[in-house]
């Protein structure tokens, strides 16, 4: 963050000093939400969430190093008052933006933002100082979290752009307006927030793609019809990224090693190179593409991209990542979040990674699926079986019943167990598992499945 002082921020966003004695004091720190996260000479955000109310730990922020707090109240500490925390943040971040020059990058699909990002970030910061989103903040606190982080050496600013709902991206890109913007993908994520289907979700995700100037770069997903479907909403010159032929930034030669890991020829405009991915799963091809689209918008070449790419390493947890337990058995866990996309691409790059071993699956439910979630749950099921999986764990009551049930119907050998919760989920998976076994923990954030999941790779 650039260094600026009480008296500038009070300013920018509307505020007014409280309990404050040098309104020259400089914050030179980024900002945090989370008390435990501050930094010395940092900001922190006091926001009130659904479990706590940040305003409640403005002392010990102060206490940790924090010049002040920015919160909707007076809190016994210095600090800057407004109306709104989420909104003044934003304000910050826009300003912060307009005092320094990072070529802004957004990206944004219903699977694989974080991964992309990871992946993007690793390609950039081999040439240039790079500020990219942590984990997945990418919403309306993230998002400006993340910009605050960026000083006047950084020159690319990789943000993550979560879409809950229509009009979040218009938002997000109101606050970081982006030079280059990646479309990854359209699913069902969210759906039940958006609208009747993948329609729904294509307009909101489209967002990004119309805030890009002229002179910027539209980075479209030449395999999904509906990224596609964007190509008229934006004036940014387009690049097409894919496995399809018409894609400029390419795959060819697509392949999987004994461990799952895709390896390809990368072709871009200046040229073709070898890419080894450390990732599990060929999904992870179409990640890397976006990744390498990207960087050619921004004038790298094939070379540099490739070596990138093949340098990366997975930085975010419960995103497939693999714990080797001395037993034998391998703990998948890919339980941050789930959708059916990302629950199909998951299961089935389990299933490349454990060849002949013994597979258990620990599923719990996709969240956000509106009407037709007992149908999804069904169809992951069945896929459970078609895929010729040794044991299904399905957790939680509702619909995933329905992923049992109909793992049970296909007749495939699987043998399907049902848990009630997490705590019990973890019980009969240690009952059940075998040395050597593969075991593939996934659900949406919210059922908690990332407990059973490292408790599973401590055993």
């Amino acid at each position: 963050m650039i260094p600026m002082t009480l008296n500038t921020i009070a300013r920018v966003v509307g505020g007014r000093l409280c309990d404050v004695r040098d309104p020259q004091a400089p914050v030179t720190a980024p900002a945090a939400v989370d008390s435990r996260e501050v930094v010395p000479g940092g900001l922190f955000a006091a926001t009130a969430g659904a479990r706590a109310d940040g305003h409640d730990y403005a002392a010990g922020a102060i206490e940790s190093g924090a010049v002040a707090v920015l919160a909707a109240r007076p809190v016994g500490v210095p600090a800057l008052v407004v109306e709104d925390v989420q909104l003044a943040i934003g304000l910050l971040a826009r300003h912060l933006l307009g005092q320094i020059s990072p070529a802004v990058i957004g990206l944004t699909g219903s699977v694989g933002k974080t991964t992309t990002k990871d992946l993007l970030a690793q390609v950039l910061e081999r040439h240039a100082a790079t500020v990219a989103t942590d984990r997945s903040f990418n919403n309306e606190l993230g998002l400006p979290l993340t910009v605050l982080r960026a000083d006047a050496a950084t020159r690319y600013l990789v943000l993550e752009m979560g879409a809950g709902r229509k009009g979040d991206l218009t938002y997000l890109t109101g606050i970081a307006p982006p030079r280059a913007g990646l479309v990854l993908n359209v699913g069902t994520a969210h759906v039940e927030r958006m609208g009747a289907g993948p329609a729904d979700v294509a307009e909101a995700k489209g967002e990004l793609v119309e805030a890009l100037p002229a002179d910027g770069f539209a980075l479209l997903n030449a395999d999904d019809p509906y990224v596609m479907g964007m190509a008229g909403r934006t004036r940014a010159q387009i690049l097409l990224y894919g496995r399809s032929a018409e894609a400029r930034v390419r795959a060819e030669d697509v392949r999987l090693d004994d461990r799952a890991r895709a390896a390809f020829e990368l072709v871009t405009p200046s040229g073709r190179a070898p890419v080894r991915l450390d990732l599990i799963g060929e999904h992870q091809v179409t990640n890397a593409l976006g990744a390498a689209a990207v960087a050619t918008a921004l004038g790298l070449g094939v070379t540099e991209i490739a070596d990138g790419l093949n340098a990366a390493r997975r930085r975010s947890a419960g995103r497939m990542e693999i714990v080797e337990r001395p037993d034998g058995v391998t703990v998948v866990d890919d339980a941050y979040n789930a959708s059916p996309e990302s629950m199909r691409a998951g299961l089935r790059a389990v299933r490349a990674l454990a060849g002949a071993r013994r597979t258990v699956a620990v599923l719990g439910a996709m969240g956000q699926q509106a009407a037709a979630s007992r149908a999804r749950h069904a169809e992951i099921g069945r896929l459970v079986a078609g895929l010729r999986f040794d044991v299904l764990i399905a957790v939680g009551p509702g619909d995933p019943l329905a992923m049992a049930e109909a793992a049970r119907a296909a007749n495939a050998g699987v043998a399907v167990h049902t848990a009630d919760d997490v705590a019990g989920a973890l019980t009969l998976a240690t009952a059940l598992l075998e040395p050597g076994d593969v075991v593939f923990v996934k659900a949406s954030s919210e059922i908690g499945l990332g407990a059973c999941a490292r408790a599973l790779a401590g055993a």
